[in-house]
This record gives C-alpha cells, sequence and structure tokens, in this order.
C-alpha cells in the first residue's frame, strides 16, 4: 500500500488553513465485518488495530472542553469497539450530536441484535455505505450477499422511524463510484435511489451523499495493478475547482486515528501525514485538545486533496456545492 505514497506527495496543490474545529471525527479501529474494494482505510476481519479505553475515555473531555459539536465515529466497523456505546451515551449526555458510518451488515454480526434500538434511543444519525441500488453492484463491490443484508437492516432501521418525516431519526446513504471516475450529479442519483429503494423494497432516506475514490489505501493500490492510477490522479486534478477549497471538511475537522493522533482529515491519516507539527516538534495526539484547538494552523496537503476539491467536490457530508 504505501508504495503510492511517494507518488502522492509531491504536490501543487493551494495552501489553506485551519478554522476552529465544529467535527471530531474518531476512527475507533480497522476491524471490520467486511473488506470493500473502495475502502480507503484497508480495514478488514483480520485487522487487529483498536483504541485503548483510556484514549477513548479522553473524547468526551475533549467535546466539552473544545465545545465541539459533532462526533463522527468511524472505523472499520466502530460498533466493533467494545466502548462503543459507553462513548455514544457520554457524547450524547453532553449534547453532542453523534454520526455513527454503519456499513448495515455489522447489524448482524454476534452481539449486535439490539444495535439498531440502542442507535434509535440515542438518537445517533446513521450514514450508511451503499455503493448502488442494484444488488449485483453492491455484491460486486462489498461481497456476496451484502447487498440483501443492507436492505434487511435498511427495513430495520425505517421500522424504527429512520428516514422518516419528522422522527427526528436521520438516516443517510453513501454511494462511491466503482471505478477510476467522478461520481454522478449528487441531485440526480438522490433521486433514482429514493425512486427504485421505494419501489423495489419500500425504503425510505433522507439525503444520499455521493463521495470521490481517494487514490489511497485499497483503492490506490487497485489503480497501480491494473496501471490506472496516473490517469485517475490527472482526472483529480484536471476537475480541480477552487470554489470547492472554502468549504474542504478538514477545516473545521479534526482526524483521530485508533491511538490517538491528530490528523487534518481520514485520509492524511491513512497516508501517515500527520498533523502539522509545532514549534515545540511534538506529535499532536487527543491529549492535546485539552489544551489548545489549532484553530488558523496550516493544513498539511497533497495530491490526494484534488480528490475533495474536483468537479461538485466531496467530504463526509457529501458534495460541496
Amino acid at each position: 500500500m504505501h508504495a503510492i505514497l511517494p507518488l502522492i506527495e509531491t504536490s501543487g496543490f493551494p495552501a489553506i488553513r485551519r478554522l476552529q474545529p465544529t467535527t471530531l471525527q474518531v476512527n475507533l479501529g480497522y476491524r471490520c465485518n467486511q473488506s470493500c474494494l473502495h475502502c480507503h482505510v484497508n480495514a478488514g476481519p483480520t485487522r487487529t488495530e483498536m483504541m485503548a479505553n483510556e484514549t477513548l475515555a479522553l473524547i468526551p473531555e475533549v467535546l466539552d472542553k473544545r465545545g465541539i459539536a459533532t462526533l463522527d465515529l468511524t472505523g472499520g466497523a466502530p460498533e466493533l469497539h467494545e466502548g462503543f456505546r459507553s462513548l455514544v451515551r457520554a457524547a450524547r449526555g453532553l449534547g453532542v450530536k453523534v454520526i455513527d458510518r454503519c456499513n448495515l451488515t455489522i447489524l448482524f454480526e454476534p452481539g449486535q441484535s439490539d444495535l439498531a434500538d440502542f442507535l434509535a434511543a440515542q438518537q445517533v444519525e446513521i450514514i450508511a455505505s451503499l455503493p448502488c441500488y442494484t444488488q449485483d453492484n453492491v455484491d460486486r463491490q462489498r461481497g456476496a450477499g451484502v447487498f440483501e443484508k443492507s436492505i434487511k437492516a435498511l427495513r430495520m432501521f425505517n421500522d424504527l422511524g429512520y428516514g422518516c418525516s419528522d422522527s427526528g431519526l436521520t438516516l443517510n446513504l453513501v454511494y462511491n463510484p466503482q471505478g477510476p471516475d467522478l461520481p454522478p450529479d449528487q441531485n440526480e442519483l438522490e433521486a433514482d435511489y429514493k425512486r427504485e429503494l421505494a419501489a423495489q423494497y419500500g425504503i425510505v432516506f433522507n439525503r444520499l451523499f455521493v463521495l470521490t475514490n481517494m487514490p489511497i489505501q485499497r483503492f490506490g493500490s487497485m489503480l497501480v495493478s491494473r496501471g490506472q492510477f496516473d490517469a485517475y490522479l490527472r482526472l483529480l486534478k484536471d476537475n480541480y475547482q477552487a470554489d470547492n477549497l472554502a468549504q474542504v471538511m478538514c477545516r473545521e475537522l479534526i482526524s483521530v486515528d485508533w491511538r490517538g493522533h491528530l490528523y487534518d482529515c481520514d485520509f492524511n491519516q491513512q497516508l501517515g501525514l500527520a498533523m502539522a507539527l509545532g514549534k515545540d516538534d511534538k506529535p499532536r495526539h487527543l491529549a492535546d485538545l485539552l489544551s489548545g484547538d489549532f484553530s488558523g494552523q496550516t493544513i498539511r496537503v497533497a495530491d490526494h486533496c484534488y480528490g475533495c476539491t474536483a468537479g461538485q467536490g466531496s467530504s463526509c457530508g457529501g458534495v460541496l456545492q
């Protein structure tokens, strides 16, 4: 995986600076019950990296101290961390919005039979990956049988009120292209998803987020093996839109890895590009946020950043324009 890093680090991407952080995005670990082709984390069932309980205990303190409004939990499958539910309760007790980046099939893993009920009771926002509304495309990207389980999970969420108007329970879906292409228009694809999922399966949801695939980790390695890496990077650069620069997610988000180390975004985390060092030349850790928020500091950029600014733009919350 790391063989592609030297190709990414040479960059002419414009300089940007951090604003006041509003979102703490925490990767609780790389263990997952799936191994998806587009996964930029390279997560899977054999990964063992999980956040230590002492590190996890710092998260509510940081949320409270810094007045951060949103806790965005990711992985792997974040629900597989033994402290996931206690962390959600602590954050919600502080009035913090919690997002669970859920792969849907996690609901059918051992010990997770009451997960959907728990998430609804805590009013956790669900952002669920569903790369297509057809079975063949989903199973090709995420594994045989995943689509069927995903539909079953979405129905379970709908039965609890998720995605339904006036329920207060938000269910958003995520689309990733299957190959080295920019995603289609988000609004048009969302309309297609809503029409097809409602007609075929009776499923409703709030929003569809379309995300650009980053040329890193598993997806980047696939591009290299097929001789498509340089062409894809050129596609991203050729479609750079300067208007997206002011809205990129790294300006108001701090990414935390399973060790508690800080990064400007989840993609920098996977490339080992730690948050820019201060005058003391000390790597930043979650505990450092108890004494400083790092607003105004330079954000580390590289060629993969063109993925967030190409075309309609891309962020963890969908397009930027």
